[in-house]
């Protein structure tokens, strides 16, 4: 249907052009420039439609996951700085790795996370920890996206630019984060004085540093623990990729039947 679609535009730009020529006044000649700069537009979204299939087409050439995505693990890792959402003081945490232009990050953010977040956050169950994995070979605009998220927390709008950002996953220029930023209620001067300094590119770096050292090979990826004390939480549990919700329903609940390893 999509290449339907492009040769159908494709046709009607060439059927435009001769009519241009001919066209006599300027009226004539003004509606049909909007006509074709119409056309270009849809043209732009028939490409990035095809471009998001590459992507995907890519993806599925890759080793398939193992039958179970849910695995035990042996680790600690740092909650210092990142941040979270949910019950403060609840025992089980879920800390992802993530990367605002990866596709099945944004599937996670807009279909399974609302879940979580209903049954298990908002009831204070289960804190939700937020880390940076941006993936610049394959999404360019990925760490430029994740210092803008960080900017935005810096004025207590993380979590709304986090869903601005998943929501416009195609359109992550230097103005469209600044356009989001204010849409949050940003003050404008004070996050693009934030991102033009790279405030928190050492962050977004240090929290790819660890995300190697855990073995992490692909977006999203999520450890569920149990914490520590002293900013840390023991891993229990790793689930890879953007698993359904059952998924992470059984790991949770598990766990909660456990009494959160206590």
């Amino acid at each position: 249907m999509k290449t339907r679609r492009m040769l159908v535009l494709a046709l009607s730009v060439s059927l435009v052009m001769p009519v241009v020529v001919a066209a006599q006044s300027s009226d004539d000649l003004k509606a049909l420039r909007q006509e074709i700069e119409s056309l270009k537009a849809g043209i732009g979204a028939v490409q990035r439609d095809v471009q998001d299939i590459k992507n995907l087409l890519q993806s599925l050439r890759q080793p398939a996951a193992p039958p179970s995505p849910v695995t035990p693990e042996s680790m600690e890792m740092s909650l210092t700085d990142a941040h979270a959402k949910g019950g403060a003081g609840a025992r089980l945490v879920l800390v992802e790795f993530s990367d605002f232009q990866c596709p099945f990050c944004g599937r996670h953010a807009k279909q399974t996370m609302p879940q979580i977040e209903r049954e298990y956050v908002s009831t204070g169950k289960l804190l939700y920890v937020m880390r940076n994995l941006p993936l610049e070979q394959i999404h360019p605009d990925a760490f430029r996206a994740a210092s803008a998220a960080e900017c935005a927390g810096d004025q207590g709008k993380y979590w709304q630019m986090h869903e601005k950002l998943f929501g416009n996953q195609q359109a992550l220029g230097a103005a469209d984060l600044a356009r989001y930023a204010q849409e949050t209620g940003a003050e404008p001067a004070k996050f693009k004085q934030c991102m033009d300094a790279d405030t928190h590119g050492a962050k977004v770096r240090q929290d790819l540093a660890e995300a190697q050292a855990a073995g992490i090979t692909g977006t999203p990826t999520f450890f569920l623990g149990v914490t520590e004390g002293g900013g840390k939480v023991k891993v229990v549990r790793r689930i890879q990729g953007a698993q359904p919700f059952p998924v992470f329903k059984a790991a949770i609940d598990g766990l909660l039947a456990e009494g959160a390893k206590k």
